[in-house]
């Protein structure tokens, strides 16, 4: 199956953060596709980092910069001139935002305004994606899913910081991107996507990254909140439903709205759980241990009702959990073992196509 029946094929695409995990495994299936990618972010976030191992500098025109820097973005948004554009930049971690909430607020929020006010002062832009997360949500720790319609209000910085981009988002698109009777001038939608795994995040404070860092060094995965309950989902499930939306939003600016992107109930795993499954499929007599270090304010249950992405477009996920650490786990052993990183990452991705 080609990707969207070829729609990508020559188009002028803009990723913000395209240097992070998921930025980079979605400029990887644009370049498949056949995009012309700009990509604008800062240093990769990690060491080492996917953006690095997959070289994923070769297959687009990446630009390093800060997307708090409205004149520098500017600049390479105006050269670039993109058709579509994809806003992932952002500070993504809960920890890491009760440690820096002003830098949080600034990227997660001003970066919003920034990428918006390009688009504003320009005429090329005909669909925008701002991707965000479940954690935008109120959270009442509910058994059932939240839904579109439902409360914005995330609990720490970082959740609080992407509802308010939510927010900005909503007002730019009213106030600007609106004609007097109501139509879109330019597509936008937000993507409010669960937990992502997959091959090549390194990130700090997440469990899969800890449960291979764990691997590679021979010793038992340390996980602070077994009890946690998430939606957990491949990282190229939401990509994939990332550009189905900005693709159908582009030919019909009927499909702008806001859209849950999660997986389907069953793998809505306790982080234990999730650790368990990992220890099995990894091997190696892998174990883990349960040690709560009583750190900051974290949701116990979260979960995305995903009824509108599926009836709006026939959407449905299309790896289970069970499969999505299964390509965690041959990708990390291919990393590990010096292998053809790159090579993983196509035949992953042709998988997941003809699933």
């Amino acid at each position: 199956m080609v990707l969207l029946d070829n729609f990508y094929k020559g188009k002028r695409v803009f990723v913000t953060g395209h240097t992070g995990f998921k930025g980079s495994w979605l400029c990887k299936l644009l370049a498949n596709a056949g995009a012309e990618v700009t990509g604008f972010s800062l240093n990769p976030p990690t060491e080492p980092s996917l953006f690095n191992i997959a070289k994923i500098a070769d297959v687009i025109h990446s630009i390093i910069g800060d997307i708090r820097e409205f004149r520098v973005l500017k600049d390479a948004f105006n050269t670039a001139q993109p058709e579509i554009v994809f806003h992932l930049a952002a500070q993504p971690i809960v920890r890491d935002s009760y440690e820096n909430p002003t830098y949080t607020y600034e990227t997660n929020v001003m970066g919003t305004v920034n990428i918006l006010e390009c688009i504003r002062q320009s005429n090329c832009v005909k669909s925008f994606l701002n991707v965000t997360t479940d954690k935008v949500y109120l959270n009442k720790e509910w058994t059932w899913g939240y839904r579109e319609n439902e409360e914005l209000d995330g609990f720490d910085p970082y959740s609080n910081s992407k509802s308010c981009s939510e927010l900005v988002t909503h007002s730019y698109k009213s106030s600007f991107f609106t004609d007097k009777d109501g139509k879109p001038i330019v597509p936008i939608s937000t993507a409010r996507a669960g937990n992502v795994i997959g091959g090549g995040d390194f990130a700090n404070d997440r469990i899969i990254p800890d449960c291979v860092r764990a691997a590679q060094k021979k010793e038992k995965i340390v996980v602070r909140n077994p009890f946690s309950t998430r939606p957990y989902q491949h990282v190229l499930e939401p990509l994939y439903a990332y550009l189905m939306i900005a693709a159908k939003q582009y030919e019909n600016s009927k499909y702008a709205d806001w859209y849950n992107v999660g997986p389907d109930d069953v793998d809505c795993f306790q982080t234990g759980a999730l650790v368990e499954l990992f220890v099995r499929k990894w091997g190696d007599e892998m174990t883990w241990v349960n040690s709560n270090d009583g750190g900051p304010h974290e949701a116990n249950f979260l979960k995305l009702d995903c009824s509108k992405l599926k009836a709006t477009f026939n959407w449905h996920p299309h790896w289970n959990l069970d499969i999505a650490i299964e390509k965690v786990v041959e990708w990390s052993k291919c990393w590990m073992s010096a292998g053809d990183v790159c090579a993983i990452m196509d035949k992953q991705i042709d998988e997941f196509l003809n699933a």
